[in-house]
């Protein structure tokens, strides 16, 4: 298992494909799974678009719209809006593994969705 950590200073979706292309290529493995992990209750994994970066902001414009801060909320720590985000797009993605690469769609990247920043967030790589 590889763990990796990552600084967030804003909402917002960042670009993890790199750092999970390098576990699957250090894990030598021909064919498999590929299980990327967030162990945040107020963050997610998700895979979109990596080409135009304004996909991202347009995905936490969306969520903010749909899931906006409610005073209403009875978390104390005022959070609840990142704890629902994360909960409806998940913390984690399973990938396949064919020749020795992700099997990813042309425009596609992986990504840790921030939702309550700033944090210092971990995830993991599994291959399997």
């Amino acid at each position: 298992m590889y763990k990796f950590s990552l600084n967030t200073d804003k909402e917002g979706l960042y670009n993890i494909t790199k750092e999970v292309e390098e576990a699957v290529y250090d894990s030598g493995k021909r064919e498999g799974l590929c299980v990327v992990y967030c162990p945040h209750t107020t963050a997610a994994i998700t895979i979109n678009e990596n080409c135009d970066e304004d996909v991202c902001k347009d995905i936490i414009f969306a969520l903010n719209k749909v899931f906006p801060k409610f005073k209403e909320y009875k978390h104390d720590e005022g959070n609840s809006d990142g704890h629902i985000k994360s909960s409806l797009i998940g913390v984690s993605q399973t990938l396949l593994i064919d020749n020795y690469k992700l099997v990813l769609g042309t425009w596609q990247g992986i990504f840790l969705a921030e939702f309550d920043p700033p944090r210092n967030r971990n995830f993991y790589v599994k291959i399997i």
